[in-house]
């Protein structure tokens, strides 16, 4: 699959099939995630991957803050990659002071680099996805036990689709650019 069909076709998906994606399979697509781009290269991003039914029920009941469409959603997911990101270190150079008026703001740019990543190295390898962002970071890094220098940027549910959403409409692209006249 080329690179613009994968983009364009690439859904959020809410409904899976009752089939586990093997581990094996997840492996590949974080050695492909792996390849997104950071700040400095420091390769923040950092993936937790839950494949536990009771577990993915207690980030359902915990971990979504109550927001029933976010719980509905890992009810049906066969597995949920916790992304997260070590802090301190993404818009600094040499471990300095942030170099960036984004200062640590920039950590969250390139863990959403690397989620977009994964979710298309999933879409590749026949894996359906869903980026869930109304979550309780505190909660969820207490579920999995992550580490004190890592922060839960999104939780991520996957496996494989049982049906493949439309798409929906997009901008028009007049609507979204401009080009600076001088």
């Amino acid at each position: 699959m080329d690179a613009i069909t994968m983009i364009k076709e690439r859904r959020s998906v809410r409904k899976f099939k009752n089939e586990k994606v093997d581990r094996e399979t997840m492996k590949e697509i974080v050695s492909i995630s792996r390849w997104a781009p950071s700040w400095g290269n420091f390769q923040v991003a950092r993936y937790t991957l839950v494949d536990d039914k009771k577990t993915i029920k207690k980030l359902a009941n915990d971990g979504v803050n109550g927001f029933v469409y976010n719980i509905n959603t890992l009810k049906e997911a066969q597995g949920v990659a916790i992304l997260s990101f070590v802090k301190g270190k993404s818009g600094k150079l040499d471990g300095g002071d942030y170099i960036t008026s984004k200062a640590n703001v920039w950590e969250v740019f390139d863990a959403g680099i690397a989620c977009q990543t994964f979710c298309l190295a999933a879409h590749a390898k026949g894996v359906g996805t869903c980026i869930m962002g109304a979550i309780s970071d505190e909660s969820i890094s207490e579920i999995v036990g992550l580490p004190e220098e890592k922060t839960v940027s999104a939780l991520v549910v996957y496996g494989y689709e049982e049906e493949h959403p439309a798409p929906t409409p997009r901008k028009d692209v007049d609507d979204i650019m401009r080009f600076v006249e001088v």
